[in-house]
């Protein structure tokens, strides 16, 4: 599916984009070329899955979003992120995440001197308008209960998959309208890893949208309403997640099954209803 064919299904379906980038090339200390022009969009209340394999340019492309290519010597050469309808070229970080735009890290990267709690409340820091921090809190700890029972516990105590979870709770501490994930299955059980698609259907279900990067498709276009595949920089498929999980190309590179054991997908007025169940250990 082209860009434009792309655009006119989220039109049809009567959602705006809040995220649209065009034709946007990438490069490391002006030579290496990570992101080759590339065209997606992600519509307002939607979850998008960006798939690939390692040096596809999978978090190129979530640094560019987050304001934080430059800090890894990138730079956007040419082309065009628009954010809720406005460029983000130039826009730092400290911007992003106070206009709703939040990257959860690949690899997690909190701070594991400091307390559960303490990591938590560092997610919310410089984030205006939002004053109820009870709250906040209690929505998390509603949602990863575990983190309730060790708020007290260095982070860097927790186990792997506890460690995501704090990572994302930190991550929704600061209200995104539109959650960028990396990678957060990585080097997690299976098990944990099908509660994490649980979770970023409860977080989309409660209003955020998200961009979800993933090596693992399976987890990834079960959660997902729509999906692009960067090959090598380039976009060179996209499409509704039940489509691509269909895909001769996607069920070989990245599913290792054939078609007829294609993953199973909630319709959205499933997953509109389904509640979330207790992420344990």
């Amino acid at each position: 599916m082209s860009s434009t064919e792309h655009d006119e299904v989220h039109r049809t379906s009567g959602r705006e984009n809040i995220l649209e980038v065009r034709d946007l090339v990438v490069t490391y200390g002006g030579a290496v070329q990570a992101l080759r022009g590339v065209s997606l969009s992600v519509a307002e209340g939607a979850v998008v899955a960006l798939l690939g394999s390692n040096g596809a340019g999978k978090t190129t492309l979530l640094r560019a979003l987050s304001g934080t290519l430059s800090l890894h010597r990138g730079r956007a050469e040419s082309g065009e992120v628009r954010y809720r309808g406005k460029s983000l070229k130039g826009v730092d970080p400290a911007h992003c995440v106070a206009t709703g735009l939040v990257q959860v890290p690949e690899g997690r990267r909190i701070f594991t001197r400091l307390t559960v709690e303490e990591n938590l409340k560092a997610g919310g820091l410089g984030v205006r308008g939002h004053g109820d921090k009870a709250a906040d809190y209690e929505r998390i700890y509603t949602m990863f209960p575990v983190l309730a029972e060790r708020k007290s516990q260095r982070a860097g105590l927790l186990s792997g998959g506890e460690q995501q979870m704090l990572a994302i709770g930190r991550g929704l501490m600061a209200h995104p309208q539109l959650l960028l994930l990396d990678e957060p299955s990585l080097g997690l059980a299976p098990r944990i890893i099908g509660q994490i698609g649980e979770v970023i259907g409860e977080i989309n279900r409660q209003g955020t949208s998200v961009l979800l990067v993933e090596q693992n498709a399976t987890m990834a276009l079960g959660v997902a309403d729509h999906a692009f595949v960067l090959d090598v920089g380039k976009v060179s498929l996209s499409g509704t997640a039940a489509e691509l999980s269909q895909s001769d190309a996607v069920q070989r590179l990245y599913l290792g099954h054939g078609a007829d054991e294609a993953p199973k997908r909630e319709t959205a007025a499933v997953r509109s209803t389904r509640k979330l169940t207790r992420w344990v250990q």
